[in-house]
């Protein structure tokens, strides 16, 4: 799917108006906050937050080397 977008002033700035469409495949609506993440291919708009994956994956790792602890503690 391709969405062609304008840019437009928006007070002193310059925003882009992304259509209802858009917002709802994305699963977003007024008032969220999404990211415009750098990739090698340009840049891509995502209602996750990068670094919170990371940070995610971080504790998923821990959770898995700690398996035993943690259910011991969870009793």
């Amino acid at each position: 799917m391709m969405v062609k977008l304008k840019i437009r002033a928006v007070g002193t700035s310059a925003g882009v108006i992304l259509p209802k469409e858009t917002l709802s495949h994305m699963g977003v609506r007024e008032g969220d906050e999404l990211y415009l993440v750098e990739s090698p291919d340009g840049y891509r708009i995502t209602p996750y937050d990068p670094d919170f994956e990371e940070q995610l994956e971080s504790a998923r790792k821990g959770m898995d080397a700690y398996k035993n602890t943690l259910r011991e503690l969870a009793k």
